[in-house]
């Protein structure tokens, strides 16, 4: 049954796999699911002729980099304030946080497309990453604190009876229970980040700073198109994902498993 379900889900991945290394000509003679008649790499050589790949690769590392690293950050402050410090109306700041984790992005991008213009930020990197960092956050705040909530009081005073101050205690106490969580956090947020389509396309315009998946998309506006180039080009969309997640894997299951409390 395991194998069964593996390979349903594998299916989609080994279709692509499939057909990005076929012909145009294989393609239309023998169909999507026919073994290719022989292996070629022109359907990838007509892709990086089409899209700057180098670019797209480098503007996507740098937004979902930026958004992980400093999402997971703003989060372990923001949720610190609210999970330990106890804040007045903290649990109204969490139900915010979680509304703010379910609105369509469809309702976000008026005001976000004008600030962008605003701040001069449009046709930037940035105008996205300052969007994507307090989205992620929102998340991460509200599942943080309610993991902080749970520590036990009694650690948390020992600290304080030591001489910490806030800052030592967060650094010192806080953030080493935190670290596996914040692990898988990063993890989500990149990959989330990597995958956002919207917002990206409607705030990136200029070819220059656009994203892999943004990229990807403006093949299919194009009339000479071909779908075994499409696959190439999902293919080489796909493998910067399917590597770092192989590469913190063991970190994803680690952080799933580690007990808030050591």
């Amino acid at each position: 049954m395991a194998i069964i379900v593996a390979l349903v889900i594998l299916a989609p991945l080994l279709l692509l796999l499939l057909n990005a290394f076929k012909t145009s000509a294989d393609y239309s003679t023998n169909g999507p699911l026919a073994w290719p008649t022989a292996f070629s790499l022109q359907s990838f050589q007509d892709f990086l002729q089409i899209i700057d790949y180098p670019r797209a690769l480098w503007n996507s590392i740098v937004i979902a980099g930026l958004v992980a690293v400093f999402g997971a950050l703003v989060s372990l402050l923001s949720a610190y304030a609210i999970g330990i410090g106890r804040v007045r109306g903290s649990t109204t700041m969490l139900a915010i946080f979680l509304l703010a984790t379910m609105l369509p992005q469809e309702a976000l991008i008026y005001p976000l497309f004008y600030g962008a213009q605003a701040t001069g930020t449009y046709n930037t990197v940035w105008s996205v990453i300052l969007v994507f960092i307090p989205l992620q956050a929102a998340f991460g705040t509200y599942l943080l604190s309610s993991v902080m909530s749970t520590m036990p009081p009694s650690l948390l005073e020992a600290a304080a009876l030591d001489g910490a101050g806030r800052w030592r205690i967060l650094w010192s106490v806080v953030y080493p229970m935190m670290r596996p969580t914040l692990s898988v956090l990063m993890v989500f947020f990149f990959v989330w980040t990597w995958n956002e389509f919207f917002i990206p396309l409607v705030l990136l315009g200029d070819q220059s700073v656009q994203t892999l998946p943004i990229a990807l998309a403006t093949l299919q506006g194009q009339n000479n198109i071909n779908i075994t180039v499409l696959n190439a080009g999902s293919l080489l969309s796909l493998l910067p994902t399917l590597i770092f997640f192989f590469i913190f894997q063991r970190t994803l299951s680690r952080g799933l498993t580690v007990g808030s409390v050591k």
